[in-house]
């Protein structure tokens, strides 16, 4: 009994969250828009420096040991 109520809750939700109306697509962009400034080297170089940094570190301790 609790396998068919099991089964027919499934097929009820399935069938009603197809049921469900689209939503709105939003406004349509314009394309006079300016290009979205993006900061391509933010921390990309601080992190590069940090690495290199990191490895010359981990070499003088190799050498020491």
């Amino acid at each position: 009994m609790l396998r068919y109520l099991t089964t027919i809750c499934l097929l009820v939700f399935a069938l009603t969250s197809q049921a469900q109306a689209p939503g709105s697509t939003g406004p349509t962009p314009s394309s006079n828009q300016d290009p979205t400034a993006v900061p391509l080297d933010g921390g990309a170089s601080l992190l590069l420096a940090g690495g290199a940094a990191y490895g010359l570190r981990r070499l003088r301790q190799l050498r020491r040991a």
